[in-house]
């Protein structure tokens, strides 16, 4: 592939360079934000080498390259836009002014909860590897690995307040130190530790006519994002009237001692029940509706890809593993995802088009690793009836996983990978994860075979 040549020609189909506000890119896809989206001739972009595929979503004109594709033709597109790596911050901020405030909103989750996955993946996997040396007694229980592996598995959830801290405070514009000492606050060895330990009673601290429950908020979401948007609107407020010689003192100070007595005495309390409410009303409607709500749920769960908003699901998730233990809506969403891979390799089978071949199957199988933008994007919406296809599969197979109560001890993997986070839920839990699994592939490639495709759809 000619990288050079192919950013020469996308400049002028984006609409040219002035029409070019910011632009980035992530693992597999070009990401700008243009003046007027219009512009961009989407069709002749999607004829370019190299191209699997482009569309608008989420405030961005997006254009699919693949992994080591993206991060090449980026290098080679720079010196024509004059845009810099280290303009994500402004890139963000333009993404954000081109959404409405529902939008907004879920952007600003996922910018938050992204960064951390890696963390709770890792977490997750090593439960996961733990469970299986418990359950086969690889080794003897009270072993030295055994209660160093329980350590390392358990730390992203413990200090989950100080990991979102950092996270938010870079997203709320504050210093991500003090987010840090906010979630240190909050899960600071004077406080009792509720990780695990939920028949434990906490002492009552008297503090101005209030009684302050010395209960830490280890593993929680809500109270530490509350706590450091605060926290940030207090630190800027500061740093408007404190003299510049004595900000590094005064502003660090009067923020972390405020923010400290309104997290410890309101919004703690207050983000707790929110988020245990949150958890509530999720476990009634899927002990409830069961199987139903696998069914809506995987079924439209595509649909929302499209907006961009799944990923400020992650606090929701985050919030159950914190509040349960484990996540019963991710095995949902990867019945959606992988179901977008078998409408994919319907669509194989179906075209005449040697291009849209050259997609539709690496597409199919990188959905089922749980990447599903190429497919979904590049193929399935491209002749809309694949994509149907794939919310039949997602839903028949998202009501299959919910019937059989399947769940994660994670977030973040879908697809082949999310096997690692079931299996610590036991051998039936996997069997009808992959159960699951060729339910929703077979029910969408069924169901996009019965549909067809219109090649003449294609523009």
């Amino acid at each position: 592939m000619n990288y050079k040549d192919t950013a020469e020609k996308l400049v002028p189909l984006l609409g040219g360079k002035d029409n070019i506000i910011s632009a980035t890119h992530c693992a597999t896809r070009l990401r700008l934000v243009l003046q007027d989206d219009s512009k961009a001739d989407k069709g002749e972009i999607e004829e370019l080498e190299g191209v699997k595929g482009a569309f608008a979503s989420s405030g961005q004109f997006q254009i699919i390259f693949g992994t080591g594709n993206v991060n090449k033709v980026y290098e080679q597109l720079q010196p024509h836009l004059g845009v810099q790596e280290t303009e994500n911050v402004s890139h963000s901020d333009a993404v954000k002014q081109k959404m409405n405030p529902f939008a907004r909103f879920a952007k600003t989750l996922s910018n938050i909860f992204v960064p951390i996955i890696p963390a709770i993946v890792a977490s997750g996997l090593l439960m996961g590897l733990l469970g299986m040396m418990k359950a086969f007694e690889w080794v003897s229980a009270d072993s030295a690995f055994i209660v160093l592996l329980d350590m390392f598995s358990s730390a992203a959830f413990i200090i989950l307040p100080i990991l979102i801290g950092v996270s938010a405070s870079k997203e709320f514009g504050a210093n991500p130190y003090l987010g840090a000492v906010i979630g240190g606050i909050l899960t600071h060895p004077s406080l009792l530790n509720p990780w695990g330990l939920a028949e434990a009673k906490p002492e009552y601290l008297n503090f101005a006519g209030m009684d302050i429950a010395m209960l830490g908020y280890q593993g929680t979401v809500i109270p530490i994002l509350l706590a450091v948007y605060v926290m940030s609107k207090i630190e800027k407020g500061l740093r408007k009237v404190v003299p510049n010689s004595i900000d590094l003192l005064v502003t660090p100070f009067l923020t972390v001692i405020s923010t400290g007595f309104i997290a410890l005495i309101a919004i703690g309390p207050l983000g707790r029940g929110l988020g245990s409410g949150i958890t509530t009303a999720l476990t009634y409607v899927y002990d409830t509706a069961g199987f139903l709500a696998g069914l809506i749920f995987g079924g439209t769960y595509s649909l929302i890809v499209l907006t961009g908003v799944h990923h400020s699901f992650h606090a929701i998730e985050a919030g159950l593993l914190a509040d349960l233990g484990k996540n019963y809506l991710l095995p949902i969403w990867s019945m959606a995802n992988v179901a977008q891979g078998g409408a994919g390799l319907a669509v194989f089978f179906m075209t005449k088009r040697a291009k849209t071949k050259e997609i539709a199957l690496p597409g199919a199988f990188s959905s089922f690793l749980g990447i599903t933008e190429p497919v979904i994007f590049g193929v399935n919406l491209r002749y809309r009836n694949p994509f149907i296809g794939g919310m039949i599969g997602g839903a028949l197979g998202g009501a299959y996983v919910v019937f059989t109560n399947v769940a994660a001890n994670a977030y973040g993997l879908t697809g082949i990978p999310m096997i690692a986070i079931v299996a610590p839920f036991g051998t039936a839990a996997v069997v009808n994860y992959l159960i699951g699994f060729a339910i929703a592939v077979a029910g969408a490639f069924i169901a996009t075979m019965l549909l067809g495709i219109k090649e003449e759809e294609k523009k």
